[in-house]
């Protein structure tokens, strides 16, 4: 890592009906960029693939770039509480993509809600 990089977070939400980017400062108090799986594909089942994400990790890396941020460090999230603990299909192609693009990454962090037995969960969860 140079010491010349300029770092920013992007937080990825990936689940298993949409994949949400959003790019913002180290402090996480401004938003640079941010984008949805619906801004790159007409049908709604789509939003999730991977070809989704990685047509809207192209377009957040260029706005990235153009905002002079040269590194980002990922927080991937999955839906968490009491749905799905492992993100969508859109994670592991975001993060390829940004890579891809000439941005530099840092650290990849998982940040999925994990419940401390919190509220009961579905009557057909089949525990």
């Amino acid at each position: 890592m140079a010491d010349d990089t300029t770092w920013g977070i992007a937080n990825v939400y990936a689940s298993f009906n949409n994949t949400i980017i959003t790019v913002t400062d180290m402090t996480g108090a401004e938003t640079i960029v941010k984008s949805s799986g619906g801004t790159v594909v007409k049908q709604n089942r789509d939003e999730a693939s991977p070809y989704a994400a990685m047509q809207m990790a192209e377009v957040v890396a260029e706005d990235v770039k153009d905002a002079g941020i040269d590194g980002v460090h990922v927080r991937v999230r999955g839906p968490g509480g009491n749905q799905q603990q492992n993100p969508g299909p859109g994670a592991q192609a975001t993060i390829r993509a940004l890579a891809r693009a000439g941005l530099e990454i840092g650290r990849i962090e998982d940040v999925t809600p994990i419940p401390h037995d919190g509220t009961r969960g579905p009557k057909n969860a089949g525990f």
